[in-house]
């Protein structure tokens, strides 16, 4: 694995303004980085939309097949909650300012069928220092049946991927689950992000043990109490997660899988552009006016935001996108929004299938700078 360094010296300036507007924020406020009191709140609500429904079903309450449908799904947009809203920030370590809550709020990561552990080294190291970076960046890695960017190998199929990706978005969680964490502990060890052959052992045991748990729990107890046949509660489960899996996709793809992203392909160890300008270049917010959307995921409409301060709680998002929007104003630099979901999703399927059809394209923005 290529370990990629950005420039200290392109946009140092802009760079160095941006944290500095954004800290005296926060002492001009008193406020902490990491979450409030509303926090604390909203993981109650989170883990009951998860949790309420399944022990309704398991004490008897709701029996009857549409109604338990209807509460894996709930299930599934509770799980969606808790991974934007609660995991995500925990596993940020911004949640809380204090490392045990985080830690313990980190583990409705297992409690989903995923660990931890490894969803950080994918997401907070390689994902956020390397966003968008083929070969570094594992949430464009090529999947073979979809292309996300204009360096990936273009095959007569993604001429549909605009169609069938809504399928695989839908199976994301349940690939997680299934076979994703065993095989990137290996994957991982390769690429140095675990360190020793003992690290392996561990980390595949703690996944094993709480695999075995999570089944155990939310697929074979429903089996053994429910009163409908094994293969309905099957269904249900595999429901569950295709809601949760599509959900989780289509908020997380419009950040960085639109026509405005950069994408960027080099051999060269050394990129020529800031760090954080790169990050500014790489991803888009989306419906940064809808305060309900916002509340419940997690503030991922924000990504700029997040992206240039990760360890800062998605409560304080909106405040300090006022300051970025000013800042990349006064430095002449691109700030990529779509006003609503709505649009936001339309334009990365946009992207899909012009990807699907076109072996190179350019950014949005590269052709309005050139018009």
């Amino acid at each position: 694995m290529i370990r990629y360094k950005f420039s200290r010296t392109i946009n140092k300036e802009f760079s160095a303004e941006i944290k500095k507007n954004v800290n005296e924020y926060f002492k001009k406020n008193q406020l902490k980085k990491t979450g409030n009191n509303t926090v604390l709140f909203k993981t109650i609500f989170a883990l009951s939309v998860y949790l309420v429904p399944f022990i309704l079903m398991l004490t008897g309450v709701i029996q009857n097949p549409i109604l338990m449908f209807g509460a894996w799904i709930t299930m599934g947009l509770g799980m969606a909650f808790i991974g934007t809203s609660v995991m995500h920030d925990a596993l940020h370590g911004s949640l809380s300012g204090k490392k045990m809550l985080n830690n313990l709020l980190g583990l409705t990561a297992p409690l989903m069928g995923v660990d931890g552990r490894l969803w950080q080294l994918q997401h907070n190291v390689l994902h956020h220092t390397y966003t968008n970076i083929e070969d570094a960046d594992e949430d464009i890695q090529p999947r073979y049946v979809l292309r996300f960017t204009p360096n990936q190998p273009r095959r007569w199929f993604h001429r549909y991927q605009h169609i069938y990706a809504i399928f695989l978005y839908s199976i994301s969680t349940i690939q997680w689950m299934a076979i994703k964490d065993y095989i990137k502990v290996f994957n991982y060890r390769r690429k140095g992000l675990i360190k020793s052959n003992k690290e392996v052992a561990i980390r595949m045991t703690k996944i094993i043990i709480s695999k075995i748990f999570y089944l155990g729990v939310f697929l074979v107890l429903p089996i053994v109490l429910f009163s409908t046949p094994a293969w309905l509660t099957v269904l249900m489960f595999l429901t569950m997660h295709a809601v949760a899996g599509l959900s989780l996709s289509l908020i997380f793809q419009p950040a960085h899988v639109v026509p405005t992203s950069d994408f960027v392909m080099q051999d060269e160890q050394m990129i020529e552009e800031n760090w954080s300008v790169h990050q500014i270049l790489t991803t888009s917010n989306f419906a940064m006016n809808n305060k309900v959307l916002s509340y419940f995921i997690g503030g991922l409409n924000y990504q700029i935001e997040h992206h240039l301060f990760p360890y800062v709680c998605h409560v304080h998002y909106p405040e300090i996108s006022r300051i970025i929007q000013k800042t990349t104003e006064k430095y002449n630099l691109p700030y990529f929004y779509e006003k609503s979901f709505t649009s936001a999703l339309i334009s990365h399927f946009k992207l899909l299938k012009t990807l699907g059809r076109q072996d190179k394209i350019k950014p949005d923005y590269e052709l309005r700078m050139a018009a």
